[in-house]
């Protein structure tokens, strides 16, 4: 297979730069300042680099097959579906309560149904507020504590939803411990944009982002938390995550800054009226601001089968980050704050300003038709590649990049690896997030299994995959334009069409021989909607439609997508 022209720029000096020197495993420990040297140290023994775990980028990550010959051990409680070697629990990363100002639900109301749902694990994210900073990172923790404690096959993470200075929200989590509120709470007090001048410039503000990210990186080194991360939310949504934002919040530190919502969540509010909001999938139903990125394209500003533009575009702005060789992964969740069918209401005489949190809701027996948000686990579920049930698996299996994600209950379960060709042997090769480092001219290969769907998803229907679609792109190295959202070498390079509907399928992809370093991805479909992708037919020929706003019914269009693999020569 063609990998595009050849503009390989990957030295590994040029690979680590812009990220810190400690992370930066192009440079040898004896080059490092002693402070460095001791943060290499500890990132390294808290398992967050080296094997499994995000580096400067893939040419400085020791490849081969990192996470391959890990097997999941069964001293767990809870779910998860066991394949190729993991157990893949389901989670959502982005849900509010009634410590939310626009939310309305107890954090165990929300676990029970995420829990009820399939879910094995999930993050509590109230918005950033000057209440919320007051006061709302202590009053939750009691909340989240007693849900940990009631429903102990669920990993609840306490979290928050950022306001990231100078662009959109982004959900930040720590691994739980008796730190957890306290650097929660500074980090929001400090870095919230929601609390800095008005006057500050953008400058101002995209400094204050990166120093955010680097608290929680501060936090992990100190071992006040086992771990943090951030995923950016929406990133599309109004146009004010710029490029070079989103790289300059991956390269403060990768090993926290780890992604973004490949697909957002209010999925809920394109259901057409009468029976639902009639409004745009994700409430993606902006239009360009001062405060916008100039670039981006008027399509940026909708969902494209229910994804977000950055990563529904083959081609597009994900594809730009991963042909640099930076470690950058998408998720999905709900966002759920308010539900669509829900027959409750706010607590009256709820005083949140004051308090914080409104009252515990109440019933009303009035349906919420045009409510655009689904329970935790109804629609969309992020899954993640653990090797235990815990929470520290689950952290790392993020930030390894172990993660697919789909909506509707689309596929039952999936395991995709490139090896070198004719190895046949069992969870041989590298899995999703990975790198296979082969000599140049070694033909790889992409195997993929994936279970088909045979159990009715919450809206009671059977999906039918109906085509998988390879992903791949040529790494050429870091991008002199940090502005960058295009990979023109990306493209769509094998198409499956599924005839079965039940059972398993195999799948397998000749890459050929390696002569340049490049990744490859997955995403797959009912098939009942599409259209060429946004860069045209020759890149993409059948990728999702675009979701026109009153018209965007959430379960007539379902979609898988994977995290990369990369192949790169050693």
């Amino acid at each position: 297979m063609g990998h595009g022209h050849d503009h390989d720029h990957s030295s590994a000096a040029a690979a680590g730069a812009g990220v810190p020197e400690a992370v930066d495993l192009s440079i040898p420990d004896s080059e490092l300042s002693p402070s460095d040297h001791s943060r290499r140290d500890f990132l390294r023994g808290a398992g967050l680099l080296g094997a499994g775990a995000a580096a400067a980028s893939v040419f400085g990550r020791p490849g081969a097959a990192e996470a391959a010959g890990l097997a999941h051990t069964h001293d767990h409680q809870g779910g998860g579906n066991v394949q190729g070697g993991f157990r893949w629990l389901a989670g959502d990363h982005h849900i509010h309560t009634q410590y939310s100002s626009d939310a309305q639900y107890r954090v165990l109301d929300q676990a029970r149904h995420g829990h009820a749902y399939g879910l094995d694990w999930l993050v509590i994210t109230d918005h950033g507020s000057a209440a919320h900073a007051k006061i709302g990172v202590d009053k939750v923790n009691p909340d989240i504590v007693k849900t940990r404690s009631e429903i102990r096959d669920l990993l609840t993470f306490q979290g928050l939803e950022w306001n990231i200075p100078g662009a959109e929200h982004a959900t930040v989590f720590v691994h739980p411990g008796r730190h957890e509120v306290d650097v929660l709470k500074r980090f929001e007090n400090a870095y919230d944009g929601s609390l800095l001048p008005a006057t500050n410039t953008a400058a101002q503000n995209e400094a204050i982002a990166i120093e955010g990210i680097k608290f929680l990186g501060e936090q992990v080194e100190q071992r006040k938390v086992e771990g943090a991360l951030f995923l950016a939310n929406h990133p599309a949504r109004r146009g004010i995550d710029s490029p070079h934002e989103i790289r300059n919040w991956r390269d403060a530190d990768p090993t926290v800054a780890i992604g973004f919502e490949g697909a957002p969540g209010h999925q809920a509010a394109g259901i057409p009226a009468p029976n639902g909001r009639g409004g745009a999938r994700g409430y993606y139903d902006n239009n360009p601001s001062a405060a916008s990125f100039a670039g981006y394209p008027l399509e940026s500003y909708r969902t494209w089968g229910g994804f977000d533009w950055m990563t529904a575009t083959v081609g597009g702005l994900w594809d730009s980050l991963l042909a640099e060789g930076k470690t950058w992964w998408i998720t999905v969740n709900s966002d759920s704050h308010v539900v669509y069918l829900d027959q409750s209401a706010q607590g009256a005489n709820s005083d949140f300003n004051a308090n914080g949190k409104y009252n515990d809701p109440e019933y009303t027996g009035q349906p919420l038709i045009t409510a655009g948000d689904f329970w935790p686990g109804y629609y969309g579920r992020t899954n993640v590649g653990a090797t235990s049930f815990s929470y520290k698996s689950v952290m790392d299996g993020l930030r390894a990049g172990r993660v697919w994600v789909d909506h509707g209950r689309l596929i039952k379960g999936l395991d995709a690896r490139v090896r070198q060709t004719g190895d046949r042997r069992a969870h041989t090769g590298t899995p999703l997030g990975g790198v296979l480092r082969v000599k140049r001219g070694t033909s790889t290969e992409l195997t993929v299994d994936i279970g088909l769907q045979d159990t009715p998803n919450w809206a009671t229907f059977i999906p039918r995959l109906r085509r998988v679609d390879v992903i791949a792109g040529t790494v050429t190295g870091p991008v002199s334009d940090r502005d960058r959202f295009t990979a023109p070498n990306t493209k769509v390079v094998k198409s499956f069409e599924i005839g079965k509907t039940s059972g398993s399928v195999s799948l397998s992809f000749d890459l050929g021989r390696l002569d340049k370093p490049f990744y490859v991805r997955l995403r797959g479909t009912d098939g009942n909607r599409t259209q060429p992708g946004l860069l045209g037919a020759s890149t993409d020929p059948y990728g999702p439609e675009l979701d026109v706003v009153g018209d965007a019914d959430p379960w007539g269009d379902l979609w898988f997508y994977t995290n990369p693999i990369w192949v790169l020569p050693r």
